[in-house]
Order: structure tokens, then sequence, then C-alpha cells
């Protein structure tokens, strides 16, 4: 259980800096063709130095395999440090962070700081910006935080995203323009990891073990134990607001800030408290339809950039996406319900202000069937709008595969290192993202925001919907090699990704 009041939630965060200085350590960088600028390359420096980078903030992080309680269930996993979601990090924009990863896991790993417009070199993609992390050695990323919001990290090593290995970081903004008293970080998952398997298990099965596997150790992604494989492919999964099919994987658990429904993440208040929520779909699988029973939320932020506010009863959130909320609260006590979409469950939390019973652990917001945030309905602050600039270079990605041959990909191919879409700085770049198959897809474009061509809204995860067509469009502002793909982490794995390269 937790109280938070905003003013010492500002001063935690600055306590987690340690006071040592990191040691240098090195890992061999990834080989870029020639005709592209490379992760650490005077280009990625200087834009670096445009950030003007401010005060160093330094953490230690460290991934290894722990035994970690749900809540009321113990399951052995990976984690950053003793607990699910790891310790979030907080820093003001402008800031450096310097995180240094020591690994000892079983397996190499990296970290993807997602959706922050980071430097290429820190961007944790094994292959492509750096070499893999081995086990038992460190890696220190660098990097200036430049725009507030709400981001998160996790591996871009094979599937480990779908174990415990995820935190938030949230940017904060020097001139916060928001008024709120409190805030809750929801961090929500989708969980089967030491209960019905193991997500290695769950790849093989949908793969027949032709997953591309390409942060894991040899073996990780071997034969499945008997009698688990099966039963993790979900069948007849449906949702009208997904277009369809609303996922491949069956999973045991759904959590919110790690925690099982039955025993709670609880944030305490007093009624009339002005709550900023900042929610972070952490799920390797699975959307989440969210709200508060008894209120509405005002929606302030997508993927970090800000909106015009919008009153909305639910929020649909794909995988990777973030959404900040305001809501002030009644008195009493009441569940924030994260449905997962067209699975049947649900995570839970409850945000007590009064000395009411808690309602049924099954409990069901009217809200969830009330007006919903769509795309159509936001539109971005005038602040945060992507410049007026014509459109210099379409790339078109079309997005195919299907369950049957687990074959996804874009433009009929699965992901292969040697294609990289080219682009130039000073560019302004559209994505033309045409689903061809009968699934949605969250799609996240690295080291950039873009705009919805439609709306302008700024985000850097859009759900594409099956035989739907979403145009973005990027300030071609941040050089590097960087990925696009497919942010359901077995869809990605199985090869829909991309990469997109700025040319020398």
């Amino acid at each position: 259980m937790r109280s938070i009041d905003r003013r010492t939630l500002l001063r935690g965060g600055l306590g987690l800096v340690g006071a040592a200085a990191l040691t240098a350590c090195t890992t061999r960088r990834a080989e870029v063709p020639s005709a592209f600028v490379s992760p650490n390359g005077a280009e990625v420096r200087a834009a670096e130095a445009r950030r003007r980078p401010g005060a160093i903030r330094e953490f230690h992080l460290t991934a290894a395999e722990r035994q970690v309680d749900l809540g009321g269930t113990t399951v052995s996993t990976w984690t950053y440090g003793e607990q699910v979601p790891g310790a979030q990090i907080r820093v003001t924009a402008g800031e450096v962070v310097r995180a240094r990863l020591s690994n000892r896991l079983p397996a190499d790993t990296s970290i993807h700081w997602h959706g922050l417009a980071l430097r290429n070199d820190a961007d944790g993609v094994p292959g492509v910006t750096q070499q893999p992390i081995k086990p038992g050695t460190e890696f220190v990323y660098e990097f200036t935080a430049p725009d507030p919001g709400t981001y998160w990290f996790h591996p871009h090593s094979g599937i480990q995203l779908d174990r415990g290995l995820y935190a938030a970081l949230i940017v904060e903004d020097p001139r916060e323009p928001l008024g709120y008293d409190a805030e809750w970080v929801v961090v929500l998952d989708d969980w089967l990891d030491g209960v019905s398997g193991t997500p290695d298990e769950v790849l093989a099965g949908l793969t027949g073990g032709s997953g591309m596997d390409h942060g894991a150790m040899p073996g990780m992604g071997g034969t499945p134990s008997p009698g688990t494989t099966g039963d993790h492919m979900l069948m007849g999964a449906r949702s009208l607001l997904l277009g369809g099919d609303a996922g491949d994987v069956r999973y045991p658990h759904f959590l919110l800030n790690g925690r099982l429904p039955g025993a709670p993440d609880v944030l305490r208040a007093k009624p009339g408290t002005r709550l900023r929520i900042r929610l972070i779909n952490a799920a390797g699988d699975t959307a989440f339809r969210v709200a508060l029973a008894e209120h509405r939320l005002t929606v302030t932020h997508t993927d970090g950039f800000a909106t015009e506010p919008l009153e909305v009863d639910t929020v649909l959130i794909g995988m990777g996406e973030r959404y900040d909320v305001l809501v002030t609260l009644n008195d009493g006590v009441f569940p924030l319900v994260a449905q997962a979409e067209g699975k049947g469950a649900a995570a839970r939390g409850l945000i007590r202000t009064g000395k009411a019973a808690a309602p049924p652990i099954d409990a069901r917001p009217a809200e969830l069937d009330g007006a919903i945030a769509r795309y159509a309905r936001l539109r971005p602050a005038p602040a945060v709008r992507l410049a007026q600039q014509a459109t210099d270079r379409t790339i078109k990605l079309e997005l195919t595969g299907g369950m049957m041959r687990y074959d996804w990909g874009f433009n009929g191919r699965r992901y292969d290192p040697k294609v990289i879409h080219t682009i130039r700085s000073g560019e302004r770049v559209r994505l033309s993202l045409v689903n061809r198959t009968t699934m949605w897809h969250p799609i996240h474009l690295h080291g950039h925001t873009f705009a919805l061509a439609a709306t302008g809204l700024r985000k850097d995860t859009v759900n594409v919907l099956p035989n739907q067509s979403v145009e973005v469009d990027f300030a071609a502002d941040n050089p590097g090699l960087w990925m696009l793909h497919c942010h359901n982490i077995y869809h990605a794995e199985a090869g829909m990704m991309t990469l997109i390269g700025y040319q020398t």
C-alpha cells in the first residue's frame, strides 16, 4: 500500500541517485554498413550535444533471477532488483541518465529506453546499436533525457520482456503546467513466467522452434516442456475495439504493479485529491481497457507528449503505449480495473479515500463500456505539434504474416538486419503502415516521436488494426540506426521488425 503526495514523490526521485561514480565498461559496438551513420558516430555525438546535457544522475541496475511474490503466488523470474516492476527511474528533463547494468542472468541481455529521443548508441538493441551484454559483465548506458513524460525500459533481447524485466522511467517537467496533488504510476502486464511455463517455451510453441531469438543464449528457446506449449495458444479471444483477434497467448494472470487482483496495489489519498495516473502497458501480448469506478478520466498525455484535455470513461492501451490521466477522487474505495481486452480477465488496483469495504474482486466498473479515448478524438497540445513541413520521403510498410505459419514481418519478409530503410537528416518522413493481416499490431519506432497524419497526435507506438492503414510523420532529427517493430513481443521475435537508417 502507498500514499504519495507530489512533493514527497519529487524528493524521493532525487534520493535514488547513487553517490559513487560509475566505472567505465567496454562492449564492442555493432558493425554498421558504411553508408549509414554509426550509432556512436560524429553525427550522433553532435545531436547529443545539441540536447545540452545537464547534471548526471547515476543508477545501478542488476538483472538477475529472483523469487517474486505476486500477491499469494510466488514465481521464479528475471527482474531488475528485488521487485516487479523494477524500481522506477525518475529524472528531470535535460538531465543525463547514467545507468550501469550488471548482468547476472544466464543469458545475454540489454536495455531499451522506450519512447525517448536519446542518443543512438544508448538505444539498447543488440546487433544494431551495441553487442549483447554477456552474463557476468556490465554495461553503462549514458544519455540525455530530453523530453518530459512517461516512459519505461525493458530488454531488447529475445523475449525477456515477457518476464519481470521492466520498470518506469519518469522524466519530470521543470515547468510542470499541470496542477495535481499526487501521482500513481501504474504498470500493467500479462503474466505466465514461472506459472504455466516460460516465454521461451511459448515462442518455441508458436513458431515451431524457429523464433528469431536474436538476444538469447543457445538453447534458451529450445524444446518446450511436455504438456505446456499447447496450453499457451489462445483461441477465440475477440475484441471489436481491436478489430478481431485480441491476442495469441493464453496468460494465467494479469498484473497491476506486479500484483494479482486478490492482493492489489492500493493508493491511499484524501477525498478531493487531484491525482495524476501514469499508465504504462508492459505486456507481451495484451491490450488493456482501463477505467476507475465512479470516476471520469481526463487524458492529458499520450506516449509522454501533451494532448488537449479530453474527458473519457475508459482508455484502451496497447503494448508499449502510455497514457497520462487526471482524476479528482471521490470519497470511498474504488477499483482501477484494467480489463485484458478480449481475454475474459482483468488486472486490478484500488484507490482508497475512505473506510468503506473494498468492492468484490470481480467488480466491473460500468465506465469500461463508456466513452473511450480513441485516436480520432485526441489532439496534440499546441506546444507539441509537429511543425508544418512538406513530406520529403514516404516509406511504405505492409504488415504481413499470420498465425498458421507464424511468419510475421514487413513487406512479406521476416527481419533481416541487412534490410535498412534509408532516410537523411532534416527530412520529414512519412511511414505508411498498411496492415494486411487479420491481427492488430502496436507498431513502435525507436528514437523518435511521430505525429498521426490524420490528427497530429504525438506518439511513438500506434495500434494498427486488421486490414486498416495508419500514416505517421516524423522529423528526421536524431541520427543513427533505429528499429521499427511490432510491440507484441512474439510477433517481433517471429520477424515483425525492420531498421531505419540515416545516410551518411
